[in-house]
């Protein structure tokens, strides 16, 4: 399924009048990777919305809203845990066997106390 950056993806080659073998080179992929990230069949490589960034006149509001869009169309997340603590590592690993299990009332919880901390 397309996602919000595929979409976005798509319309920043097509409005730079590039096919998919020039944006795929600048992002130094193939074509059929370029295809695969743009139809959601793969995920958003890292660093990528600052490559585009970098390569393509966006404003930094369409910059913000690429970000979000990478962050948001992400299917699985890789925690380093080689210099967590115990602690952490046991949280991380604890969050991950339970995840599925939570109901809304704990995830709303839990988003709480995260977005308590950004602030």
């Amino acid at each position: 399924m397309i996602t919000e950056f595929g979409k976005a993806l798509r319309k920043i080659r097509i409005d730079s009048g590039e096919l998919l073998k020039d944006m795929a080179l600048k992002l130094n992929v193939s074509p059929a990777y370029l295809s695969a990230v743009e139809m959601g069949k793969r995920n958003v490589p890292e660093g990528w919305p600052e490559i585009i960034r970098t390569n393509y006149s966006i404003s930094t509001r369409d910059y913000q809203k690429l970000r979000e869009y990478a962050e948001n169309s992400k299917t699985s997340v890789r925690i380093p845990l080689d210099s967590s603590r115990s602690s952490e590592r046991d949280l991380a690993l604890s969050f991950a066997r339970e995840f599925k299990n939570l109901d809304d009332e704990d995830m709303d919880k839990i988003f709480l106390i995260l977005n308590k901390r950004r602030r």
